[in-house]
């Protein structure tokens, strides 16, 4: 028998990266991320993060301290392009420039992304001052979220919440009763609906929410995709998402 030393060739021009940290309890963040952009030249890779209900700024917090710990563990001693935060109320707890520097100490050359930064960031693209906002979440976390929008400076016209305590619970909500819920919010003096949570089934709805309510609808998911495509630039050619998307 004889044995070739063959040279290797390596790929100098990869995909951009996308690496995602996903609570452990949530459904719906790959889906919805996958459903977007199964179709361009992006490599995906995920690590999920610890979650402990109920759902409190404490558990939050705690949460986050692994924020590091897990990012580092995403292709190790890899370059990631864009490192995507998926918890919008954990990040309204700990605070985004914690999440980044906890980010940056296991890739410190990663873009960093979040729900609620990307949320704000689309409200603004899209020129949005009046918001509805609607969360699955407890009354006092359901409140923070609130707070936090109001503290960016938009105008909060009304607010509905399910009173949910545990993310995986928020993860199982009957996507056509959510539906029907939130087509229902009156949004007279609102410009937009936000909704809350990358747990929640809302992605797939929204440009039918968006038909029926006659107002842009964004959520969690959907901004946290858009950001996360804007920051490696491959932000064009998205339909079926909502007007954000169109927006561009």
């Amino acid at each position: 028998m004889y044995s070739t030393k063959v040279e290797p060739k390596y790929n100098l021009n990869p995909n951009p990266r996308i690496g995602l940290i996903a609570l452990a309890s949530d459904f719906m963040i790959e889906k919805d991320f996958i459903n977007v952009i199964k179709d361009k030249d992006i490599d995906f890779f995920v690590n999920r993060i610890e979650c402990y209900n109920p759902l409190t700024r404490e558990n939050l917090i705690k949460m986050s301290e692994k924020v590091t710990e897990v990012t580092k563990d995403i292709l190790p001693d890899e370059k990631i392009d864009c490192i995507v935060y998926a918890c919008t109320s954990g990040t309204i707890a700990a605070g985004y420039n914690a999440i980044e520097k906890k980010v940056k100490a296991a890739k410190p050359d990663a873009k960093v992304t979040t729900p609620s930064t990307a949320a704000i960031k689309a409200l603004k693209k899209l020129n949005i001052k009046n918001l509805s906002i609607f969360t699955p979440y407890s009354k006092k976390l359901n409140d923070e979220v609130v707070d936090y929008f109001k503290k960016e400076k938009f105008e909060v016209t009304s607010n509905s919440y399910f009173d949910i305590e545990s993310d995986i619970d928020i993860g199982k909500v009957d996507q056509n009763y959510l539906y029907e819920v939130l087509s229902k919010i009156d949004l007279k003096n609102a410009d937009a609906l936000f909704v809350s949570c990358t747990a929640l089934p809302v992605l797939q709805i929204i440009e039918k929410l968006e038909n029926k309510l006659n107002k842009p609808v964004l959520s969690s998911n959907q901004a946290l995709i858009w950001d996360t495509l804007e920051n490696i630039g491959k932000n064009i050619s998205i339909n079926g998402f909502g007007k954000l998307f169109s927006a561009n």
